[in-house]
């Protein structure tokens, strides 16, 4: 995201970490979540993918390395898919065209990953249902044997929207430990002064379950469009 880009984003920029990160928090009022997690609970059984440790839906298609398939996103996801799209978040001419929505139990989380070259190296994510505490770790040469060292947290408050781009999206995974709860620190999480809620230094916060929107671009796909809804 250069200058330019940031322009709609001037305070959203979080400084002290590796280029670049931006949240918002309250990035969708609180009818608009009611309105999302609706939609999400209402959708038919087996467009939900269970996991071992969560549940996941694919919204504009699958994506594989051949190429995704594209399809139709409905009209009350496309809105968001709008709504982040109008910050600038990608280059121009890139629009986001997947929509992977997770659903994490409290006490659920995911291991350190990166998104990968499937995706245009943008990602954006809109919490809904509950915060969670996101882990960053250096990713490490092949060749090295020791485990990746925690760097930083960011805390994503129901609501809110992150986006990460450039050096966090290459050189960075990230992950969300699996706990019930988490501790305010206010030295690993460097986000807390941009905050919509007051947090104290080891404060506990419970976590509840949280639905994700990942809203990405996929550069890859197929002519053949299907509506599946």
């Amino acid at each position: 995201m250069n200058e330019e880009q940031c322009s709609l984003l001037p305070n959203a920029v979080i400084s002290q970490i590796p280029d670049i990160a931006c949240y918002i928090p309250n990035f969708i009022t609180e009818e608009e979540e009611k309105q999302i997690i609706k939609y999400i609970n209402s959708v038919p059984q087996p467009k939900w993918t269970q996991l071992s440790h969560r549940r996941l839906q694919n919204w504009g298609g699958i994506p594989h390395p051949k190429g995704m398939i594209a399809e139709e996103i409905p009209s009350w996801l496309q809105k968001y898919i709008d709504k982040v799209t109008a910050l600038n978040a990608f280059e121009s001419g890139v629009l986001p065209n997947h929509v992977l929505i997770n659903e994490y139990l409290s006490g659920q989380g995911i291991m350190a990953h990166s998104d990968g070259p499937l995706f245009y190296p943008v990602v954006t994510t809109i919490s809904c249902g509950s915060h969670t505490l996101l882990d960053f770790y250096k990713r490490l040469d092949t060749t090295e044997q020791q485990q990746p060292k925690l760097e930083f947290s960011l805390l994503l408050e129901r609501r809110s929207l992150l986006v990460l781009q450039k050096d966090l999206y290459h050189n960075y995974l990230h992950s969300i430990a699996e706990r019930d709860v988490d501790s305010i620190s206010e030295s690993s999480i460097k986000n807390l002064h941009m905050c919509a809620g007051k947090f104290i230094e080891g404060e506990i916060i419970k976590r509840d379950t949280r639905l994700s929107l990942t809203i990405r671009h996929v550069p890859k796909t197929s002519k053949l469009k299907l509506k599946i809804f």
